[in-house]
This record gives structure tokens, sequence and C-alpha cells, in this order.
């Protein structure tokens, strides 16, 4: 039987995560923002928590609800039948993700959530089920945007990026599944040597092997969450879990280097921890004195962008980078991720293809750049190519990423806008307005000139300073805006943030 299901991933990488589920034989494949909605039964929910790289976890929707307050999210969740999803004696937890003005704070809904499935059972049974944070039976997730809601089962439980094989890791390491992500849109499946000349604690040269062999990335995790469901299939898991008919044999290899020799142990040891030594070489060495490559091959590097890894000389970094590409390596490609644009503008080499790419909360690119020998212009006459028809679309597919991304950042801009509007819109009470008013009149006679005792008028209309829209002063000088303000801050006063809150 067919369900609907959600699976998660980072921003950028929903067109690659798309692909996978469709080649896994997904259905009614549906790309959002950071997710992608498909259908299938339970043999392909236990597949794609094993084989997806790009996915960070995967949901099974149980209720869509609209919701426009807590107590409507208590009663939501209380009218679902528990008894078919928790058993008796099980324990389960909540982790809420929640874009909403109407709830603030995720947490709250957390507990609300809670609160109804523990009264759902206390009425129905007398007993409430236990919850724990650590180790769970069954994990829900409740997602509101706006006020539509979506309340799930989560089967991955974990994060799908946590693979298993990382041992050890440097500071900031990149994430499993944004690797993977990354060498996926490159198009390289193996038929080339992989570098990663800053390779940090391994972890592009061990999704580049796995995805070379076609080895899924669950074979390392020690348990899911669908493992504690109570219709578990175990047998149906193991055939699956057991399958490596689609597993291939790599005939080049993998390499990766690091001037840290803390790192390069780490990377060796996470290496034997995924049983890959045998394809791939980790090795201490500075980029700038690489000398080349034998056989052709890809790079595929995440430098440091001088946010969470900061290096001495972050652009005289990037320039040695431009400049070992340049003369080191004749021919290939070369992908970089990073952050600033500045640390590109050093490479001094022009890109191919720029891919807008999140690495954590950082809008970073993934940057690919052709490698030659000579010069551009006798590469081009020589039938080289830059861009190719792939190169083109993913262009094609970034500038209406770019278009989307100005569209929502307009529409937002203009909502924020509107809203400040009305905050900043000061409501006096009638009592303040009529005291206003007197006020006004009472300067209006006087003839009110400015702050000093000594600028007032003798009430005589010739000598009285317009206070507002008046064009010139007593002595024949035009009203400046600096007199205005004058009056109006003796009217008024000065507005300070207090009064915005009002």
């Amino acid at each position: 039987m067919e369900f609907e299901m959600i699976a998660k991933t980072f921003m950028g990488l929903e067109d690659i995560l798309a692909q996978e589920l469709t080649e896994l034989g997904a259905n009614n494949v549906q790309k959002g923002c950071r997710v992608v909605t498909f259908t299938g039964d339970k043999a392909l929910m236990y597949r794609a928590n094993f084989a997806l790289r790009t996915a960070v976890r995967v949901l099974k929707p149980i209720k869509h609800f609209t919701v426009a307050s807590a107590d409507e999210v208590y009663d939501a969740v209380k009218n679902i039948e528990w008894g078919e999803y928790i058993d008796e004696g099980k324990t389960f937890t909540v982790d809420s993700v929640v874009y909403s003005e109407t709830f603030s704070n995720s947490r709250f809904v957390t507990y609300k959530v809670k609160d109804a499935i523990v009264d759902y059972f206390r009425e129905k049974t007398g007993k409430r089920p236990s919850i724990s944070i650590t180790d769970p039976d069954i994990r829900l997730n409740i997602h509101i945007s706006g006020t539509e809601g979506t309340l799930s089962l989560d089967s991955s439980g974990e994060s799908l990026h946590r693979r298993g094989y990382r041992q050890e890791t440097v500071e900031a390491p990149l994430n499993e599944v944004l690797a993977a992500g990354m060498i996926m849109m490159t198009g390289w499946k193996g038929e080339t040597d992989f570098i990663d000349p800053m390779c940090g604690s391994g972890t592009l040269p061990i999704e580049a092997a796995l995805i070379a062999r076609n080895i899924a990335p669950g074979v390392f995790r020690k348990e899911y969450a669908f493992e504690k469901w109570a219709d578990f299939d175990a047998d149906l898991f193991d055939e699956i879990y057991n399958d490596d008919s689609k597993e291939r044999d790599f005939d080049h290899h993998v390499y990766g280097y690091d001037i840290d020799m803390k790192a390069v142990n780490m990377a060796t040891m996470n290496v034997k921890a995924a049983g890959l030594t045998g394809d791939i070489t980790i090795s201490q060495q500075d980029f700038k004195e690489f000398a080349g490559h034998e056989e052709k091959a890809i790079i595929v590097t995440n430098p440091p962008y001088g946010e969470r890894i900061s290096t001495p000389n972050l652009m005289e970094t990037y320039k040695m980078i431009g400049e070992r590409l340049k003369h080191a390596f004749k021919e290939g490609d070369a992908w970089i991720l990073s952050y600033k644009e500045e640390c590109f503008q050093q490479i001094g080499l022009k890109p191919s293809v720029k891919i807008p790419l999140y690495n954590g909360s950082l809008e970073c690119e993934f940057r690919k750049y052709t490698l030659f020998d000579g010069k551009f212009k006798e590469f081009r006459e020589e039938g080289g190519i830059v861009k190719t028809d792939a190169d083109k679309q993913k262009m094609a597919e970034k500038r209406r990423t770019w278009k989307r991304q100005e569209y929502d950042k307009h529409v937002a801009e203009r909502i924020d806008n509107e809203e400040a509007d009305i905050l900043s819109f000061r409501f006096t009470s009638l009592e303040k307005q009529r005291n206003a008013k007197k006020n006004s009149d009472r300067i209006a006679r006087k003839g009110y000139r400015g702050e000093n005792n000594e600028e007032r008028g003798d009430g005589k209309r010739g000598d009285r300073k317009p206070f507002r829209g008046g064009k010139f002063r007593k002595n024949g000088e035009r009203e400046t805006r600096a007199d205005r303000q004058k009056v109006r801050k003796q009217m008024f006063g000065r507005r300070t943030d207090d009064d915005a809150e009002d």
C-alpha cells in the first residue's frame, strides 16, 4: 500500500534528492524548499533511509491540519487515534519546526503536542505514556508554517547525515549529506581519480569512494527509528540491507591531502572505519607544494572561509589555490565550495558554473573551474569547451533560483515595510490629542518662533514665524527645515523608542 512521505534535505540539494528518489522508484515526486515529497510503500521507506545520500531524514505524515491557536493544535493532535501508533508501555518524543507569527516558540508547540497525546491515553486507558528524549521508541515531528501544520512519524531517528563511519573530526567538519550532494552535482561517478587537497577529516574522499562503488551510506548505521515500530518487517529490511547487486567496481583512486598531520590521522582512521583503505589514500601535504597529478582527475574541495575555521592569511590562501589549479593541473575540472566573493576573486580563474549552497547557516557558492594548459583563446581555438550543455543548464537553473529568491526577498521586504509602517505609527489617546491641539493653539496665539524666549514676537501676525508650511522668516530669510523641526519638537516632543511600543 502506498502512502505519503517527506524527505528533508539542505537548501540547494532538492534537485539531487528528487533525482535520487526517482531512481529508487518513488512516485509523485515533488520538490519544495528543503524537502521533497513523494509516495511509496514500506519497502521504499526502508530503502530511502538506507540508500539516500542527500536526505537528512524521512518522515511519514499522520495528519495535516490548519490551526490558528495553541488550543487548536492540542485539539487536532488529541483527535488522532494514537493507539495505532504508540503501543502501551512505549516511550515517545516530539521535535518541532515552526515558522509562524502565531507560534513564536517551537518548544511551546512541543509541549502542546505532548500534553494532547498524554491526555489521550490517560482518558482511554487510565495510563500515561512516558517521554524519552535520549532513546524513545517513537519519534514524532510537527511542522507548522503559518497556520498549516503537519504531524509525522520520524522513520529515521538520528539524522541520516550521521553515517556511522566518522570516528574523529576536525573543527567544523563538512556535513556528510552536503559532501555527497556536492560530489553528485559534479556528475562524477568514478570515471577518473578524485582529489581533495584540503580534506580535513576525510568526509569528501569517503563519500566519493561510496559513490564510485555505489555503496549505500546506510551500511554503517546501527539502527533506524522504524525498527521500533509495531509493523516493522525485519525480513524485508534484511533483504534490502543485504542486497549488494547494484554495487560496482572502481578502477581509479581517491586521494585526500591536508597540511595538518592531526587531520591526516583522523581522516585515515575514518577511512579505515569505512572499510575503504583500498580505494582512498590520505597523505600530509601542503597544497602550495602540489606538483600535479599523473592521471586525469577531478578536484572537489572545501577550503577555510574565515568563519568557523580561520587561516593566517585567507586571501593569500585563495590566491595560492588559483595558482596551483592553473599551473599544477593541466586538465580536468575543479569544484570549490566557499563563502565570500572576495575569496573567489583571489582565485583569478573564470568559473563555468556557480551553484548556491548552504553550509550550515552560511550562504555559499559551489563553483566549477575548467582547467586547461595554455591561454584561454588557444584552448577555445583547439576545440576546448569551458561550458558544456549540462553546465549551461545548471546556470539556467541557478538564474531561476536567483529570480525566485529575489522575488521572495522583495515580498518579504514589502511585508516588513508594511508592518513597520503600522508599528511606527504613534497611537495617542483622545486626551493626548486634545492637549496637543490646545498646545498648538496656544503657540499660534503667542507667535512662538523658537526655543528661546528672546525669539518670541509681540503676538502680532507679522512678527510670528509660521511654524508649519511657512516659507519666510520675519527678516525675509527662507525658513529652513531645522526651524520647522524645532517647533515640532516643542509641540510634540522628541519621539523615542518607548513611543513606538505604545
